[in-house]
């Protein structure tokens, strides 16, 4: 406890730093929980594929599509998810999980899907890369 006390004492600068940085991902963590932007693991997406016949969206580019997706993923890059989100479904209420390559792009689509009224929107943690690593299977039909 001592040494803690020496360190602010002798770097404010640096504990004052830490201390925002702290709270920063604080406060990121809770709006992302308050808005349901949570991404959902692998046997999350399998659950609502399975039980609530999710739709699934690949967000990522044609060549990456063509090298392997998710069976039965609809493939709508994410630069059009807006124009075409008629495409995914009609139905606003209907369970969507949307997937990119590493997880960092289909939380902005599910973001955007969102927006437009597609409530029950979810994005895959790790994208198709941790599906891959929890041993799930892809297509390339």
């Amino acid at each position: 406890m001592q040494q803690i006390q020496e360190f602010v004492t002798n770097h404010p600068l640096l504990f004052g730093a830490l201390l925002v940085a702290l709270i920063a991902l604080a406060i990121n963590e809770a709006l992302r929980v308050v808005k349901g932007h949570r991404p959902i693991p692998a046997n999350e997406a399998v659950r609502l594929i399975n039980v609530d016949d999710a739709l699934v969206v690949d967000t990522r580019s044609a060549a990456d599509f063509k090298k392997g997706h998710i069976l039965n993923a609809k493939h709508i890059p994410m630069a059009g998810i807006e124009e075409r989100a008629g495409e995914i479904s009609k139905n606003t209420d209907r369970t969507i999980v949307c997937y990119c390559g590493i997880g960092n792009v289909a939380p902005q689509a599910v973001a955007k899907l969102r927006k437009l009224g597609y409530n029950n929107a979810y994005a895959l943690k790790g994208g198709i890369n941790a599906w891959q690593g929890d041993g799930m299977p892809v297509t390339r039909k």
